[in-house]
């Protein structure tokens, strides 16, 4: 295997499969399916979805609810997507462990640090809830800073294309795909990889990310094993 922990961050959008809001349960079948297989091969993963096929605090905002009150609506969203998944994993025999920023002991552990290294070494999927537990801060500066916490190897943004584009490949049928760029790049291009704050908090501790399509079966596992998949960004 080429990396021995990654953090797998997946959209609360990606939940939906054909749906317009909720979870679609294939959907959530099929991806936990995938991360079982690369679970199966001793790769520790550790997991961050994102709330918004349930709520945005971002477009709650824009329609006049306090931001802040809006953000913590999108961080208890991301638990029950958490939720969610880590009973697809458990009916498929994974070990899962949901750890979350905002204490709510009667159905997750508190985030803490060792004891969430210790379930990845003990082969549990740990999936991180409630984002960082603060506002104004997203899923995706959640995951870079929890991949940076736990010491994985890589950030995998599954997404619903496969890596990174000069446009939008679903509007901009000429749009080409990068197979590889660095940080650098990718703010002066003003690529869209993830906000800046996750996208600066990668760049500053060397952690690479690789955006793939999390809906083609096999991909994660082809990704973990060193394949080239996806589009990968580093320093």
């Amino acid at each position: 295997m080429k990396y021995k922990r990654i953090l797998l961050k997946l959209s609360g959008e990606a939940l939906m499969g054909d749906k317009q809001f909720g979870i679609d349960n294939d959907r959530l079948v099929q991806y936990a399916r995938e991360i079982k297989s690369v679970v199966d091969r001793k790769t520790q993963v550790a997991i961050v979805i994102g709330g918004g096929n349930i709520f945005r605090g971002l477009q709650a905002a824009e329609g006049g609810m306090d931001r802040v009150q809006g953000d913590y609506m999108g961080m208890l969203a991301t638990v029950i997507n958490s939720m969610a998944l880590q009973t697809a994993l458990e009916g498929l025999g994974v070990y899962t462990r949901l750890q979350s920023a905002i204490k709510m002991e009667a159905i997750c552990e508190p985030f803490i640090r060792r004891r969430a290294v210790r379930h990845l070494e003990k082969g549990r999927v740990v999936i991180f809830g409630a984002g960082t537990g603060n506002p104004y801060f997203t899923t995706d500066t959640a995951a870079s800073l929890r991949a940076i916490e736990v010491e994985a190897d890589v950030i995998l943004k599954g997404t619903r294309v496969d890596g990174i584009y000069t446009a939008d490949p679903e509007k901009d049928k000429n749009a080409e795909r990068y197979d590889r760029i660095t940080f650098t790049e990718a703010i002066q291009r003003d690529l869209k990889v993830m906000d800046m704050t996750a996208f600066t908090l990668c760049r500053e501790n060397n952690l690479p990310i690789i955006v793939f399509d999390m809906n083609k079966p096999g991909n994660l596992v082809r990704l973990v094993e060193g394949e080239p998949v996806g589009t990968l960004v580093e320093v």
